[in-house]
């Protein structure tokens, strides 16, 4: 039997237009017996060998110049296993033969994929080591609905694209094969005969890992092999109600918090080793870890992403990273993780064109490109994107114990016409410029991460005044538990810029927070974006001479721990970097050798033990209870004073100074006439001050004052904060 280049089944294995191998090559009955097929471009002899008792050996002929082997079992009619003996000029191989397995995705499976409602859509699409009828290896699936033939190409086969053609499971768009022999490590890619008519070869979308840029490659990987040793955590998790529980974050860039000596990158082990104590010993609740997800660009920080299923190889295997969670939860640390699914990146073997159509991204060019960082924005109007984002994001917090997401970029996410202007963008199907899609998969997601995620929380990253983003769905809100406060950072920021001389005519600036501090439940975020880019760094940010700097930089701590809502601080800012964060390299960690900066170390441990200690300083942040001012309106000498209280009751006295003018004898009310310990003195010399205070106690009077029976006549340091607490 000889075959020509117009049989069909041929013509598509040539082309890579076969969608249903299995149907072709491999065992199957016919009237004349039990015929095979075999395909190989790369052998030039084949042999069939019978396994269990039989040990007979069937050479088959080849029909096909192009690798096509063929012959028929006699004196049998029933499939049985069997292996495949292939010959190369003296190389000789063994292997099973891929096409004689029952497809490793069942019914069920495709329903919930093609309905968009797949929750553990990693456990199915994907590369998965596993043993299907003793045999061991690895199954592979991806969905291109619009493909005309998909196959698997690696190390395995040479990166031949068309040694391993895969099987359409029909009209759910999924393609599917089961390699035998493959193990973890493997590197792969699928190539894809688009609907274009183009061939692209593609990095699996759910990848467990992939290769370190500028390779592309996706690498097979297992990510049940973890043994965790945080339950104690996870329970924990579980019960507690972060909105009453103390948070304070330390956000970080794992390729340049530290770097070896010759400026390469630490493993996630080393900086685990180093991190997770350091962010335990500074009294920091959790670590908030830009993006780790594949990119394959450093500048982006992460925020570009090709393999959203991919823990970035930079550092280590998928199971390094998730030794490093362990090893945070270990020491008491949450892990926080940005999340973006806003956007990803246009490099040609991610997502887009996926099958030569617009199949993640938008078809319409004015939804497709976001303008401002040159990358694709998601179709959520298609289900199987939208269950693509929420199984990811359901994937982090079970499959790497991931404490809660912090949602990037999502304005431009809820906004038709962010960053475009007039014609470049067209209103939804009620005339407005929401995103309804994009509003809906926020809300889904949202509600899944907290009804699934195991006690995770999601935040969102949103600059505009949409009602009711850390609102609950049922409520009308877009169910985010937090919502960074955008207003609190520029106005605070804008205020601490004037020359303490002036900042009596801006005293508005530093109060307004107050008026929407509840309308969402808030975090206060000092975040990486205001250290960039001619920013400046915090430090630098200050007016005046050094030390002013210095005090200014300790007075916006206590200011932002004393001010109700979660904290946020960018890496460098707890010790007072001095030069802008720069990605490409380390901290400046030699600036410690200085006192100044260590003693700026110093009080961001101490405020964040107060954090955790008092319950006044986090327990109501997010009700009105939890505040309440004494003094706002003395703009002459610039000071504020306000009180914390928690729900048993106790409270706290903040006052601050942000002039450089000590005030003795300045009267403030106070709750009650009672003694008044110190808790923090931001001016105290431990910290690099002056040394100006109350000696650790403040005395409370019967003397009405400013509307209240009681107050308090103390000593405000210059460029100072205080923390008082009645005995």
């Amino acid at each position: 039997m000889t075959l020509t280049l117009s049989d069909p089944e041929v013509q598509g294995l040539l082309s890579g237009t076969l969608n249903d191998p299995h149907a072709y090559l491999g065992m199957h009955s016919s009237q004349s017996g039990l015929q095979v097929r075999v395909w190989s471009p790369t052998a030039n002899r084949v042999t069939l060998l019978e396994s269990g008792g039989r040990r007979s050996r069937i050479d088959l002929g080849r029909v096909h110049p192009a690798g096509l082997f063929a012959g028929v079992v006699p004196r049998r009619r029933s499939v049985f296993p069997y292996t495949l003996e292939f010959a190369s000029g003296d190389h000789v191989w063994t292997q099973e033969d891929p096409y004689r397995f029952l497809p490793t995705i069942g019914q069920e499976d495709l329903y919930y994929i093609g309905e968009g409602s797949h929750r553990r859509l990693y456990d199915v699409l994907g590369a998965h080591p596993r043993v299907i009828d003793g045999v061991a290896g690895v199954s592979f699936a991806v969905w291109a609905p619009s493909a005309r033939g998909v196959s698997v190409c690696g190390d395995f086969n040479g990166w031949n694209r068309r040694t391993h053609p895969m099987r359409s499971m029909g009209p759910s768009g999924v393609w599917e094969i089961f390699l035998p022999a493959l193990t973890v490590g493997e590197r792969y890619k699928f190539a894809i005969r688009g609907a274009d008519g183009m061939e692209y070869e593609k990095a699996d979308p759910l990848a467990f890992a992939s290769e370190v840029r500028p390779k592309t490659a996706s690498i097979i990987a297992d990510i049940h092999a973890m043994e965790w040793n945080d339950e104690e955590w996870m329970a924990r998790r579980r019960e507690c109600s972060p909105y009453h529980e103390p948070m304070s974050v330390y956000e970080v860039h794992l390729g340049s918090w530290r770097r070896h000596d010759d400026g390469t990158w630490l493993s996630y082990a080393e900086i685990a080793d180093q991190l997770a104590p350091y962010c335990r010993e500074n009294n920091f609740t959790h670590i908030e870890l830009m993006p780790v997800s594949e990119h394959p660009y450093d500048g982006s920080w992460g925020y570009q992403v090709t393999g959203f299923y991919s823990p970035t190889s930079r550092f280590g295997s998928p199971t390094d990273f998730q030794c490093f969670v362990d090893r945070f939860h270990q020491e008491g640390v949450g892990v926080i993780l940005d999340w973006v699914p806003a956007h990803f990146a246009v490099d040609v073997h991610s997502l887009a064109r996926f099958d030569g159509t617009y199949l993640y991204e938008h078809a319409d060019p004015q939804r497709r490109i976001q303008p401002d960082w040159g990358t694709y924005s998601f179709n959520y109007a298609r289900h199987e994107v939208r269950n693509f984002l929420v199984s990811n994001a359901l994937y982090w917090l079970r499959e790497y114990h991931i404490d809660g997401l912090r949602v990037d970029g999502v304005s431009s996410m809820l906004y038709l016409d962010y960053s475009r202007e007039p014609g470049e963008w067209s209103p939804n199907r009620f005339g407005g410029r929401e995103n309804l899609e994009a509003i809906d998969f926020l809300k889904e997601a949202n509600e899944l991460i907290y009804s699934d995620g195991g006690g995770a929380l999601s935040i969102a990253e949103e600059s505009t005044a949409w009602p009711g983003v850390s609102r609950p769905t049922y409520d009308g809100g877009l169910g985010f538990g937090f919502k960074w406060n955008m207003g609190w950072m520029h106005d605070t920021l804008e205020y601490f810029a004037n020359d303490p001389i002036h900042r009596r005519f801006h005293q508005n600036e530093i109060t307004f927070s107050m008026v929407y501090a509840y309308d969402e439940n808030f975090v206060l975020s000092l975040s990486h974006d205001e250290v960039v880019h001619g920013k400046r760094s915090m430090l630098h940010k200050m007016p005046g001479d050094e030390w002013q700097q210095f005090a200014n930089l300790r007075l916006l701590h206590a200011y932002q721990h004393g001010h109700p809502g979660k904290k946020l601080i960018f890496m460098g800012g707890e010790f007072g970097q001095r030069t802008e964060w720069n990605h490409e390299g380390s901290l400046e960690w030699q600036a410690l050798l200085y006192q100044p900066h260590a003693q700026i170390r110093d009080l961001v441990r101490d405020l964040n033990r107060l954090h955790r200690e008092e319950p006044a300083l986090h327990d109501l942040d997010h009700e009105h209870a939890g505040f309440e001012w004494l003094d706002y309106n003395d703009s002459d000498n610039s000071v504020l004073c306000w009180l914390r209280r928690s729900r048993e009751g106790e409270t706290i006295l903040c006052v601050f100074n942000f002039t450089p003018v000590p005030r003795y004898e300045y009267r403030i009310p106070v709750p009650e006439a009672v003694d008044y310990r110190e808790l923090l003195n931001t001016d105290a010399e431990q910290y690099g001050g002056s040394g100006i205070g109350n000696l650790g106690r403040v005395q409370g009077e019967t003397h009405p004052y400013n509307g209240r029976p009681c107050s308090a006549a103390l000593t405000l340091p210059p460029l100072g904060a205080l923390y008082l607490k009645p005995e």
